[in-house]
């Protein structure tokens, strides 16, 4: 923890976009996270659950520095070449095996560094990479059992930690091709991300559950959830204080939906 920065009773959760190696070129996102993370209280480690991690049962990572997970194809080289040394966090692995013991058995990965779903946004929030951090796996993307999860994880916010669910708002390849070729940002995912905004403003917390069924254009938005659901990782993080919620970061990036929410 940084000297003189006193750590608040409770840390907020959060759900954000993570973006993709280009963003370290973009020249807006990277400052709206660096100017969120300002906001934020300073944490006294970070546990992430991203969309790029799914294993059953919940499997803690490395809890010590280990190279990055470059869990991407075909970009250019200086993209396989970032960095994020992050200090583990073997305290909050304790922590989460304590706090999940009853829910669910936990495994241990101590050689699973951070995917670019946690170290990609945390490049720009925390840039001296002096923050522990945990990664733990999303072992499911049923949003019950998430959300579950999210509300045995809440206690770690009384200690300190951030809670990070790390997805995309929508995350669309054909919305990526056709914004490529042309500038129309196609209406499917403003629709999409205009009802998760108007849905977690209102807490409606089963409309949200049943977004396969009740949001526009879910199929389109999300042809696989997995950067969807871990939303739900930090609404169950939040239910205890209603899943109040206010966006810290909207607006589009590759056609794609980048809303993050900060939850009390």
């Amino acid at each position: 923890m940084t000297p003189g920065v006193k750590t608040p009773a409770r840390m907020p959760a959060v759900y954000l976009g993570h973006g993709a190696p280009p963003l370290v070129d973009d020249d807006v996102w990277p400052k709206e996270l660096a100017e969120w993370a300002a906001r934020l209280p300073r944490p006294k480690a970070i546990l992430v659950v991203s969309a790029h991690w799914e294993s059953a049962p919940v499997t803690v990572g490395a809890t010590r520095t280990v190279p990055l997970v470059y869990d991407f194809y075909g970009f250019p080289e200086r993209y396989y070449r970032l960095q994020y040394p992050a200090p583990g966090a073997p305290d909050v692995a304790e922590r989460v095996k304590k706090v999940l013991a009853d829910l669910t058995p936990v495994h241990e990965d101590p050689e699973r560094g951070l995917d670019h779903g946690a170290y990609m946004p945390l490049l720009f929030m925390y840039p001296k990479a002096d923050v522990p951090v945990l990664q733990v796996s999303m072992p499911s993307e049923d949003p019950l059992a998430l959300i579950e999860m999210g509300k045995r994880l809440a206690p770690l916010r009384d200690e300190g930690i951030l809670i990070m669910g790390s997805g995309f708002m929508t995350h669309s390849f054909d919305a990526i091709r056709r914004v490529m070729s042309g500038p129309q940002q196609p209406a499917a995912l403003v629709e999409f991300d205009r009802w998760a905004a108007e849905t977690l403003a209102k807490r409606d917390i089963d409309t949200l559950i049943d977004y396969r069924a009740r949001s526009p254009a879910a199929a389109y938005a999300h042809p696989t959830v997995d950067h969807f659901v871990p939303l739900f990782i930090s609404v169950g993080a939040s239910l205890d204080r209603g899943a109040a919620s206010r966006t810290a970061i909207e607006g589009f990036w590759r056609a794609n939906s980048k809303r993050s929410v900060e939850f009390d």
